[in-house]
């Protein structure tokens, strides 16, 4: 099967470090063997098809050429006349240069079907079209070495397994931004090189200079409340100081619901395989919140969803308050109704 022909490309994935570099292959294949290609990076929110197209229209007569870089092409397509004209851009590139798109994503967002359209263009005009997913649990180790390698950096396969947990890829919630974990792995394995400029990075090392930077989930803080995991759950909720208070309350309202509805389901008798037919839900999810149920008792639950209503209307109160402020509510109310009496 043959390869790209056209000068132009499109990267994107939810990992940013990959996604970043993806240009990369296309201009050694526009180079060829000649001089490299001048890079311009340019902001779909800060530019338009017209700068686009003036970049990229006029061959370079001494030299290399020049490879334009669009980051987030989004706005750039946001209607059909802007896609249009952007269109128009993708055949105006001149023999010598080349463009490129770069669309990070977060892993759970819907995509813009205008985004495909663009990729599609791309691909159908003979650019190259390259994912890049974000290493997981089981690949973010091997994806650290590999990156090491490429730097001539010496680390250990369990510091690697120690650095790939301590940036966050050990957490499996499929609602976790890993957009940034490859750049920082890769950040504090050069930092780590540094530090052990004549040896070999181990796991000793990895514990002393790089800090755990489990990201928040939504999801993992709703199962250990609904698992009655309070000391599980206040770490988590402390992570989660990106959302929204309001948010965080609305997620939480719904979990306690759930969990009322099929522990009076379930306290009248009624079968757990007969969840997912009466609740309509999927039997994954209808086995792990009967567990979670199974943990309270409907008084539980009741005064945990009161005491859920005092919380947000705590956090709307006209005292204000900063983030201190939420915590520290946040985690009474994980104390007081979700950790078990006598524990």
């Amino acid at each position: 099967m043959a390869g790209p022909s056209a000068p132009l490309g499109y990267y994107w994935g939810d990992d940013s470090y990959s996604v970043r570099r993806g240009p990369d292959t296309l201009a050694a294949r526009l180079a060829g063997d000649g001089q490299p290609l001048e890079r311009v990076r340019l902001s779909g929110s800060f530019t338009s098809a017209s700068e686009i197209a003036e970049r990229v229209a006029t061959a370079t007569m001494f030299g290399g050429g020049t490879l334009v870089i669009v980051s987030e092409p989004g706005p750039l397509v946001s209607t059909k006349p802007l896609a249009a004209r952007l269109a128009q851009a993708l055949e105006a590139v001149a023999d010598g240069n080349g463009l490129a798109f770069l669309d990070t994503v977060d892993g759970t967002a819907h995509r813009p079907a205008s985004l495909e359209t663009l990729r599609n263009a791309v691909a159908a005009a003979g650019g190259e079209i390259r994912e890049f997913k974000a290493p997981t649990r089981e690949g973010m180790a091997r994806w650290i070495s590999d990156r090491a390698a490429e730097r001539g950096i010496r680390i250990s396969a369990p510091a690697a397994a120690l650095l790939a947990e301590r940036v966050g890829a050990n957490v499996r919630e499929r609602d976790i931004d890993r957009r940034r974990q490859g750049e920082l792995a890769v950040s504090e394995m050069e930092k780590l090189a540094l530090y052990r400029l004549d040896g070999q990075i181990g796991p000793e090392d990895v514990k002393a200079l790089v800090s755990d930077a489990v990201p928040g989930s939504t999801w993992a803080l709703l199962d250990a409340v609904g698992l009655r995991r309070a000391a599980e759950a206040a770490e988590l909720a402390e992570r989660l100081d990106d959302v929204p208070s309001p948010v965080l309350v609305v997620h939480l309202h719904r979990r306690l619901r759930e969990l009322i509805q099929i522990a009076d389901l379930l306290a009248a008798g009624t079968p757990a395989p007969a969840l997912v037919r009466t609740l309509k839900l999927n039997p994954y999810r209808a086995e792990m919140l009967a567990n979670q149920a199974r943990m309270w008792t409907l008084p539980e639950l009741d005064a945990a969803l009161t005491g859920l209503l005092e919380l947000d209307a705590t956090l709307k109160g006209r005292d204000g308050g900063g983030e201190l402020r939420r915590r520290s509510a946040v985690t009474l109310w994980i104390a007081e109704n979700v950790r078990r009496r006598g524990s």
